[in-house]
């Protein structure tokens, strides 16, 4: 978040792409809205157009079963829930859809601007943040995991004994209910957080942070990586996830206190009055014991009907509540300080095509596109524009770090040579990502985030094989393997080469054809 240069976190919020991670065609219950269509938002009779926290495509079986009990039909739109607060408060929701199901509309209260834009709210299941740790780490720590606090934990992490992962707090709400459970945890906060509670804990937050080993903009994307790694020892998470990962997890409420999701099915107030009986409907079908019972079992989400028992892997022991902040200026302060100060840094190195294909339009939208995310860079980051045609352009590469004390001169510079890239030659795919690994191995990664980014709009015509790339990553030291490579299908380039990319170095795909590629590159975001 970069509150101190931008204003507000709802003025990047607002630059967001929607994150549609759909999950997959529907039978009945519910149907997929990938947006970007004059179609795509028509209201249709029976059907609620519902924008989504992205996490709940697993109640596609539950909203199923919803339709045929009800009638109603959900069409989800998945959407980051600060994403999604931004389209309420500032009325592009209005007509698009009639009801926002988010995992919590805590954020949402503190635009004053939202009150008269809802009309009600209906909790359907809660989910409180926790913390997973492999049963390893658990032994060698010699914790009783009913008994654990953050303080403990900051002090395990401090201490070099425990490492972690967890979702960007900028974009997704279970990295934010984290960092005010964290936050709350260690400052002692006796009611809901302050500027001075955020500035006490401070040093030890910055310590916290220092352990955190894996970011990312969603959760699914956190678990697979977490996989991936075997020096990463726990998450922080909501409890549903957690519970649901293989091989299992120890799952730790810390005693202090957390932030629980309750998950409010919420009617917009400019919905049709047809839609909001449908919601009325829906709602009741999905707070009854049946739906109550299938939602906890299926999901690991806890009902909130009385009388009806969570599924049995959820543990029933009384837990603290913690409060979300009270004013917006707090929630924008801990984001802004996490972006800025408490998280490790990043290094990036973005692995851009311009050949002679991106001639003309493909190349100005690569340019507005690397102007704009400019505004979204944080400080202490190192960024490395690596253009590439038959092979690198080395004479084109930069690279900058922003400085805390005078941020706009690598931001400006960073324009400047974006401004200045030219296309010729042909697509080195492979061999300009080889030299992308190079650079970044000549550094210090082990206290930093560390990603490639790859734009192309066209497949590999020069250079190194993808065979040849995948000797050479596979031959590279562990560390350096952990760097994962988020490919962006642009123009004419060849999806299936790219998911292999993505696949093989633990990255991920983003989508630039049925979208902005201004939207890919922000998306990436979270993941850096």
């Amino acid at each position: 978040m970069r509150a101190p240069r931008t204003g507000t976190a709802a003025r990047i919020v607002a630059g967001l792409a929607v994150g549609a991670l759909l999950a997959g065609t529907a039978a009945c219950g519910v149907a997929d809205d990938k947006g970007g269509g004059t179609d795509d938002h028509t209201y249709r009779p029976g059907t609620l157009r519902v924008l989504a926290s992205s996490e709940l495509a697993d109640m596609k079986p539950v909203l199923d079963a919803a339709a045929k009990a009800t009638g109603v039909t959900v069409r989800p739109t998945y959407a980051g829930t600060l994403d999604a607060v931004e389209q309420v408060a500032s009325g592009k929701a209005d007509g698009r859809y009639d009801a926002v199901w988010l995992s919590s509309n805590d954020y949402l209260r503190l635009r004053p601007e939202t009150a008269a834009r809802i009309t009600g709210e209906t909790p359907i299941m809660t989910s409180p943040v926790a913390l997973g740790l492999r049963s390893e780490a658990v032994a060698r720590l010699g914790w009783d995991p009913a008994r654990v606090t953050w303080a403990q934990v900051h002090r395990a992490v401090a201490d070099g004994k425990l490492s972690y992962g967890m979702t960007d707090p900028v974009r997704s709400n279970s990295g934010f209910s984290a960092l005010v459970s964290i936050a709350s945890g260690l400052s002692g906060a006796q009611s809901a957080l302050t500027d001075a509670d955020v500035a006490r804990a401070t040093p030890r937050l910055k310590e916290f942070f220092a352990g955190q080993k894996l970011t990312s903009g969603s959760s699914g994307w956190l678990a697979t990586a977490y996989a991936r790694r075997s020096d990463v020892d726990a998450l922080v998470n909501y409890e549903s996830v957690l519970l649901s990962m293989r091989p299992r997890l120890t799952v730790v409420r810390p005693s202090d206190g957390v932030v629980t999701a309750d998950y409010p099915f919420t009617t917009l107030a400019s919905a049709r009055p047809e839609a909001k009986d449908a919601a009325r409907r829906l709602t009741t079908h999905l707070r009854g014991a049946d739906a109550q019972r299938t939602i906890t079992e299926k999901t690991l989400r806890r009902p909130v009907v009385p009388g009806v028992r969570p599924a049995a892997a959820i543990a029933t022991e009384p837990r603290r509540e913690l409060p979300f902040p009270g004013s917006r200026s707090v929630a924008d302060g801990l984001l802004d300080a996490y972006d800025n100060r408490l998280r490790r840094p990043s290094r990036t190195v973005y692995v851009l095509d311009t050949s002679g294909s991106m001639a003309g339009d493909r190349l100005e939208r690569l340019k507005t596109s690397l102007s704009e995310l400019t505004k979204d860079f944080r400080d202490r980051e190192e960024v490395t524009l690596l253009p590439f045609g038959s092979s690198v352009k080395r004479d084109q590469v930069r690279t900058h770090t922003v400085d805390p004390k005078a941020p706009d001169r690598a931001l400006a510079a960073i324009r400047g040579d974006a401004g200045r890239l030219s296309a010729s030659g042909e697509t080195a795919v492979y061999s300009s990502l080889r030299e992308a690994y190079e650079r970044l191995g000549a550094g210090d990664t082990g206290s930093v985030f560390t990603s490639i980014v790859l734009m192309t709009d066209g497949e590999n015509t020069s250079g190194d094989k993808a065979g040849d790339f995948e000797d050479y990553y596979r031959a590279l030291p562990e560390d350096r393997r952990r760097t994962p490579v988020f490919p962006i299908l642009f123009g004419d380039s060849d999806r299936a080469e790219l998911d292999r990319i993505a696949t093989l170095t633990g990255g991920r795909l983003f989508d630039a054809t049925t979208g902005s590629l201004d939207g890919a590159f922000e998306e990436i975001r979270g993941y850096q």
